[in-house]
């Protein structure tokens, strides 16, 4: 296939992007290389995507609509969209960068697709839309209509956009939420990469919430099983037969377009994962303890039933092995 990935060269766009060139599919990806972390490791990323004689890679922010709708007028059969401008805390500090990236660059890609529209597109979201729901572990047809940040609430508008778009010209379209990905290659914004740094460098870790906040933590292999399960291996795009579903099916009454959660269904305390990382780094940590921090929630818990009912397949790697693959990487990449 001809496959579309936004945001290549950030973390899961550039797991996405290799899985699908090693199964053969040519891969264009458009990544706009911004600073909002090391620029050199998403110039790692996008240099191992370019030994693949399939991939062509393209530097735009998905704001320039002309450049993009031009792209989109070549042909695509599934659009990948995994560029956002992620991270709940900075979204305190720069919320227009939210907008600009979150609201206006899925706009766009929407606009274009209404032009040259592809067979599925799968946009990547977020387990935080869940926010305030009380109701766990959570589940696709929960409402979701309280998200404790701003980060949050541009994603919840992108499915929302989405789900209008795929309503009024029937683009199927398949609204993925993750539950916290980690893996090689991560984020420096994220906890993984802040811990495995500050220990190995004998700095002091920040724990959150006394250790006792839950997450659901999915490792990036895993999370790139399922999305090319629900869109490329076995294509399954939404289709407007309501009548077909499930009970759990997050399918949408009105269009082809649908919620899917991929995560494992087992949530960790923080303490637990910081005594993982501990045992992988083969030190003992230096805490300091610190209050949860606005716009984060306690818990974040995945219900998977609907994922293994479209694909058989739930994410099943061991905390302990990913965390270990994480150390690993990490130790090669930065010569520690």
């Amino acid at each position: 296939m001809r496959v579309l990935v936004t945001g290549s060269a950030g973390f899961v766009g550039f797991h996405v992007a290799s899985r699908l060139l090693e199964g053969g599919d040519e891969v264009v990806g458009v990544d706009g290389l911004t600073s909002y972390y090391d620029v050199d490791l998403k110039r790692a990323r996008q240099a191992r995507l370019d030994r693949f004689p399939r991939f062509r890679g393209r530097k735009f922010l998905l704001e320039d609509f002309d450049q993009l709708a031009r792209l989109l007028d070549s042909g695509f059969d599934v659009i990948y969209h995994c560029a956002a401008q992620a991270g709940v805390r900075y979204s305190l500090e720069q919320p227009r960068a939210y907008v600009e990236a979150n609201l206006v660059g899925t706009f766009n890609l929407l606009e274009a697709m209404r032009r040259s529209p592809p067979r599925h597109l799968l946009f990547a979201s977020t387990s935080s839309i869940y926010g305030a729901n009380r109701s766990i572990p959570f589940r696709e047809i929960d409402r979701a209509d309280y998200p404790l940040s701003f980060y949050a609430a541009t994603k919840k508008a992108g499915e929302e956009m989405c789900h209008a778009y795929s309503h009024l010209y029937g683009m199927p379209m398949t609204m993925l939420r993750f539950f916290t990905v980690y893996g090689p290659w991560g984020r420096p914004d994220m906890a993984l990469f802040k811990f495995v740094s500050a220990i190995l460098a004998d700095e002091p870790i920040e724990v959150f919430d006394g250790g006792k906040m839950r997450r659901d933590f999915t490792y990036v292999d895993d999370l790139v099983e399922a999305m090319l399960r629900l869109g490329s291996v076995a294509p399954k795009p939404p289709s407007d037969r309501r009548d077909e579903a499930s009970s759990i099916d997050s399918l949408s009454s009105q269009a082809p377009w649908r919620v899917v959660n991929i995560g494992t269904g087992r949530p960790v305390l923080l303490d637990d994962f910081v005594a993982a990382v501990e045992k992988a780094c083969g030190r003992t940590a230096r805490r300091r303890d610190m209050e949860m921090q606005a716009g984060d929630v306690p818990a974040t818990y995945a219900n998977t039933d609907l994922l293994f009912e479209l694909t058989g397949y739930r994410p099943a790697t061991p905390l302990a092995t990913g965390v270990e693959a994480f150390v690993d990487w990490y130790k090669s990449y930065f010569r520690v």
